[in-house]
């Protein structure tokens, strides 16, 4: 990693956020979830060959949102799993591993299309980990990406195919996501 990573890797590793501005509100947060569900039925036809797997932490309560929503409209339920990258992760000793969270991929991932859910896009290092993670589970017949917040910045070459909102920011800043609405902030 370049130097100017490592140092801001090394400076946001710790804090408090503190929020400046609220962007999303709930009921913000609840059409964005509904419009990208609506978006992976239309592209996909349906959702018969769907699996809907969150990227831990923040990630995981958006893709039960969306796999809840898809079974609403399309009347059966749709699998919902977790994936934990923080051992696929390129920069593991740059800055500490945290705590293995759970992965759970409720089916064998060959041949389904596999709609990866985090909350922000930020430089693309998490996706990338994320695609190495999941060929442990399978090959998948396609990988897309849901993301409630598009914030820019991107180091590699991954762009999400359903977006909630797309927020320019700087790097210094931070974005929160929450069930509550998406926040603007700083660590302090």
């Amino acid at each position: 990693m370049a130097e100017r990573e490592r140092r801001f890797t090394v400076r946001h590793a710790s804090g408090t956020f503190r929020s400046r501005t609220q962007v999303m509100s709930t009921d913000d947060v609840d059409r964005a979830v509904r419009r990208m569900t609506h978006e992976v039925i239309e592209r996909n036809h349906g959702t018969g060959e769907l699996v809907v797997i969150g990227l831990q932490t923040g990630g995981v309560p958006i893709a039960r949102r969306i796999a809840e929503t898809l079974a609403e409209i399309e009347g059966s339920p749709v699998p919902v799993g977790t994936l934990d990258v923080a051992l696929h992760r390129d920069d593991i000793g740059l800055r500490p591993v945290l705590p293995q969270a759970e992965t759970h991929i409720p089916v064998n991932l060959d041949q389904q299309v596999v709609v990866l859910v985090d909350d922000v896009l930020f430089t693309g290092r998490t996706v990338r980990a994320a695609l190495d993670a999941l060929h442990s589970w399978g090959r998948p017949s396609a990988v897309q990406l849901a993301v409630m917040v598009d914030r820019g910045h991107r180091e590699l070459p991954i762009r999400p195919d359903y977006v909630g909102k797309n927020l320019p920011t700087s790097r210094e800043e931070m974005v929160d996501v929450q069930s509550d609405g998406v926040r603007i902030g700083v660590l302090a």
